[in-house]
């Protein structure tokens, strides 16, 4: 039988997966007996344990007689979820079922991945990370501080699982729209990797969220009792990069060099400086940088299908320079390149505004990834004036000031074009730039419209239900994450987040234009993202970025053989009989003295 799991722990597993000859369902073989079991998340069943597994596990007597099926757990499971009285308490909910009961919590989020993604991911999630000192429970990842420099490799082996494919890290600093959480920050991977589970079926074990602690200059969470990081300022210059330094080292010396590594929420000075360090070094990304991108790019090509042109025939505008934005413009550079525009006129078509204004030419200290927008121009002093001036047909926000796209502003887009396209990507739905209702009203339906946030569908006065568009990373960033794992590459290049987009907008149907959506429901996460996991992998192999040897010829099997089900397993005994001859019992006969 073909092995489809890994064991626990250092040396001999204490369990082990199996397939059926059959290939239809795991055997779960483990040393582990009684008690243990039902406290351990990826073996615990709660009462779906036969009563052949109980009596044979030592758990027979600790459950209820009754014996009932996964279904029916859901059933149970959503029946409690609705008792809830909010977001932050289903949250804690939710985590909870993850701690006690693993491949439940996934059939629950898969049964209706649209009501519950956004309760274990933005917006909630965000909450959540303000709430984390009320919402932490038990440890879902490794939390390594700066003052654990020089026993980082030592730290890693605290973590019971040895073939960690995946690992989410981030130092706390700029979470979401919401700044610096600190060690708060750490509800990001977790929320992240429970959608490179949910959303293309990455096997949870295989997945490792990380908090470099560096400190926090939140002085909030400083005086807050309830804080559970470290209580100084943040630490940044050599010490920081040390650590960072020891920290991508040791998880390539433990887990190999094809270990993904998703930076996720650093501050805008270490995000790129960081990104450029490390790409060509080991096998990373940076999903607020390139996953947005990605996601936004999508967005766009969706978009271009209703303009009936190029990207390049457009002018974009945005508010923000901050690493969403930048990522979005670089790979929207990449995009005309493909068309056929030089990179120069490409970065022309492109224009920002920051803190300060509109980013032109000559204008002091711009970083290098500024400069490449910085175009020649008289000083613009706000976003409203910019759109008055420079009439652009794409507006995209990212930079996390809600409400900056005023009616005025939606009112001047509308004018300029014919179907303007404006992207409000900020999250969580507090920092979002306009609401859809507001965008589409404002504009009379004609904006091509799509956020970072969820919204509801809008009912116009003419009766038509728009739709709109959610640019949500969760899009890109597991089918990305499993095509790298598939093929073991050990470097991303930015070629792969633009076959990500492209690999995106295919999968969005007329029907689905026609209803004002610029990506596919939500409800079809897993297909997206297996088809995005697929172009990925053969874009690798066909450059020759994949280790993986030999080639196999079918791409999609190679990704669907390792999609982690949500099915419980069955437990058995590995027992079996010998030959009568051999199991013979030896007597002492008597004989008559």
């Amino acid at each position: 039988m073909a092995n489809c799991g890994i064991g626990i722990g250092e040396g001999a597993p204490n369990w082990e997966l199996q397939k059926k000859k059959d290939e239809s369902k795991c055997l779960v073989y483990t040393r582990r007996r009684g008690y243990e079991i039902t406290r351990n998340p990826h073996l615990n069943k709660g009462m779906a344990f036969t009563l052949e597994e109980r009596l044979q596990l030592g758990i027979h007597g600790l459950l209820p007689p009754s014996v009932i099926s996964q279904d029916i757990q859901v059933l149970r499971v959503l029946r409690n979820y609705e008792m809830t009285k909010d977001d932050f308490e289903r949250y804690i909910f939710l985590m909870a079922l993850q701690d006690r009961n693993e491949k439940l919590f996934y059939k629950v989020l898969l049964s209706d991945i649209e009501r519950f993604m956004p309760i274990v991911y933005t917006p909630t999630v965000g909450l959540a990370c303000q709430q984390y000192g009320l919402a932490f429970r038990r440890p879902r990842g490794l939390f390594i501080t700066i003052h654990d420099r020089g026993h980082i490799a030592t730290i890693l082996k605290s973590w019971p699982e040895t073939n960690i494919r995946a690992i989410v890290v981030t130092d706390g600093e700029r979470i979401l729209g919401l700044g610096d959480l600190g060690s708060y920050g750490m509800g990001i991977p977790v929320g992240k990797l429970a959608l490179y589970t949910a959303c293309v079926g990455v096997n949870p074990q295989q997945c490792l969220p990380v908090m470099l602690d560096v400190g926090t200059n939140n002085e909030e969470l400083l005086k807050d009792p309830l804080y559970i990081g470290l209580r100084h300022k943040r630490m940044r210059g050599q010490a920081y990069d040390d650590l960072v330094d020891e920290f991508m080292q040791a998880v390539t010396e433990r887990y190999g060099q094809n270990c993904l590594i998703q930076f996720e929420d650093f501050g805008n000075t270490n995000a790129f400086r960081l990104l450029n360090k490390y790409r060509n070094k080991y096998c990373t990304f940076n999903d607020d940088i390139q996953g947005t991108a990605a996601v936004a790019v999508a967005g766009l090509l969706s978009a271009l299908r209703i303009t009936k042109n190029k990207l390049s025939d457009h002018t974009l505008l945005f508010q923000g320079a901050g690493e969403a934005a930048l990522g979005i413009a670089q790979l929207s550079v990449l995009a005309m390149e493909k068309e056929g525009t030089t990179r120069q006129q490409a970065a022309c078509k492109i224009w920002m505004v920051d803190s300060k204004g509109l980013i032109v030419k000559g204008r002091a200290n711009l970083t290098e990834e500024k400069l490449l927008f910085a175009h020649p121009h008289p000083e613009v002093k706000n976003l409203a004036d910019a759109v008055k001036i420079l009439k652009p047909t794409v507006l995209i926000g990212a930079a996390a000031i809600g409400g900056a796209f005023t009616e005025q502003i939606l009112k001047d887009m509308a004018c300029f074009n014919k179907h303007p396209i404006i992207f409000a990507l900020s999250n969580p739905t507090s920092k979002a730039e306009c609401t859809a209702e507001q965008c589409y009203h404002v504009t009379e339906g004609q904006a091509i419209f799509a956020s970072g946030s969820p919204f509801n569908p809008v009912t116009m006065p003419d009766g038509r239900v728009i739709y709109p568009g959610q640019g949500n990373n969760t899009y890109v960033f597991p089918g990305v994450g499993l095509g790298v794992i598939a093929c073991g590459m050990r470097h991303i290049d930015e070629a792969t987040f633009l076959i990500a987009a492209e690999a995106l907008a295919e999968q969005v149907l007329e029907k689905h234009l026609a209803e004002g959506r610029l990506y596919p429901p939500l409800s079809n996460i897993q297909a997206v993202s297996s088809t995005m996991a697929v172009k990925v992998a053969e874009y690798a192999f066909k450059n020759g970025m994949a280790s993986v040897y030999p080639e196999p010829e079918d791409k999609r099997s190679l990704i669907k053989s390792l999609i982690y089900s949500t099915d419980y397993d069955d437990f058995v005994l590995d027992a079996y009989t010998w030959p009568e001859e051999a199991s013979r019992i030896q007597t002492v006969e008597k004989h008559c003295m």
